[in-house]
């Protein structure tokens, strides 16, 4: 059986998290109260952190190259984190801190390389994890077709 091909990206964008919106919240009443106690300086400075923040958040994404590689992009002013899916040991669900059956945030934990991890909160989480495991499997066939032909 041949090998699929994948010949387009998948692209996954980050879910919002509850903490997120708080941290927007409370910048913008901090920018609000230093603009109107006419505190410029702080104000622009708060201003300038609240729109890396809004632009980190919202342009966040998951990409699942055809090279079967996993970019993690979040935003324009961080770097982009390149992971071969070749080298993703584990992928887990955790959750950061619960109160109960209440949890603050629910990620995707990615194991890679040796000791090194990556978490991600995609949109659509078991769409990506389908995709994710279809790759990998893929990537183990044709190791295990190209160890047949070489013995």
């Amino acid at each position: 059986m041949a090998a699929k091909i994948y010949k387009m990206n998948r692209t996954f964008h980050a879910r919002i998290a509850v903490y997120q919106y708080l941290l927007l919240l409370i910048f913008a009443a901090n920018a609000f109260v230093f603009l109107w106690f006419k505190y410029t300086i702080a104000a622009l400075f708060i201003i300038l952190l609240l729109i890396f923040i809004i632009e980190r958040i919202i342009h966040t994404t998951y990409t699942i190259t055809k090279e079967n590689h996993l970019l993690i992009s979040q935003g324009r002013f961080s770097k982009k984190i390149d992971i071969p899916i070749r080298e993703v040991t584990a992928m887990r669900r955790c959750n950061s801190m619960k109160f109960g059956h209440f949890s603050v945030t629910n990620y995707i934990l990615i194991e890679y390389g040796k000791n090194r991890f990556a978490s991600v909160m995609p949109v659509k989480e078991e769409e990506f994890l389908d995709v994710m495991f279809k790759r990998m499997n893929q990537l183990t066939e044709e190791e295990q077709n190209e160890e047949k032909k070489s013995s």
